[in-house]
């Protein structure tokens, strides 16, 4: 795999080695935030707002494919500087309302900066995709320098990506050229994602609401 490595991007393989462990401690990093950040809102609030984290390098294929779509040569140099999902983070909530207090935590926090977000909850793609994206950097701390580096964060509801699982899934198939029937019916199934979405997050804050006033019935 190394000697693949290698090949596709025409550098040694120490170099390779070098970055993809930088990536891979940068996930870790993340990972530990959001696990802290899970474990201190359940603690405070006795609820807990993230259902589960996935996290994902980039294989060497796809970072090379990505380059030449972009029109970038395959270096090492041209991946750090222009591919900004080589590490992968997703946070799947329960409700929309979970997705924006999980940004909001992540933004607070001292050691990430917070490089772009993009909304596609309240703008979403033409094909119907949602999702909140956030760029983040962590420091990595090496034993002779600090690396900046990039992890992409997307946190979506279960709905929301059930539905950007099956559409990946569709459109691999198809090699991203599906009849326009089939992408209709998808952006239909986006509709009702949304309209599911609305709905759980209602009857959550009405079942909050109830026990509330349940909670004040037994103090009266």
């Amino acid at each position: 795999m190394a000697q693949n490595n290698n090949s596709l991007l025409g550098e040694d393989v120490d170099s390779w080695k070098t970055m993809m462990f930088i990536y891979n401690s940068a996930l870790k990093e993340v990972g530990t935030k959001l696990d802290i950040l899970n474990d201190e809102f359940l603690h405070v609030h006795q609820y807990n707002p993230i259902e589960y984290i996935k996290s994902r390098i980039k294989t060497p294929e796809s970072i090379v494919q990505k380059l030449k779509r972009n029109g970038y040569e395959s270096t090492i140099q041209n991946m750090v500087e222009h591919i900004n999902d080589i590490a992968g983070i997703r946070i799947v909530c329960s409700f929309t309302s979970d997705i924006y207090r999980m940004a909001e935590m992540i933004g607070r926090q001292n050691d990430l900066t917070v490089v772009s977000v993009k909304d596609y909850i309240k703008h979403p793609k033409e094909s119907g995709y949602k999702s909140y994206h956030m760029l983040v950097t962590v420091p990595i701390f090496l034993s002779d320098r600090v690396v900046d580096t990039k992890v992409e964060i997307q946190i979506r509801t279960m709905a929301m990506d059930f539905w950007a699982s099956l559409e990946h899934k569709i459109y691999y198939k198809f090699e991203g050229n599906a009849p326009e029937y089939i992408s209709r019916d998808l952006r239909e199934c986006s509709g009702i994602v949304s309209m599911l979405d609305d709905k759980m997050l209602s009857l959550n804050e009405a079942i909050i609401k109830a026990k509330e006033e349940q909670e004040k019935e037994k103090h009266t």
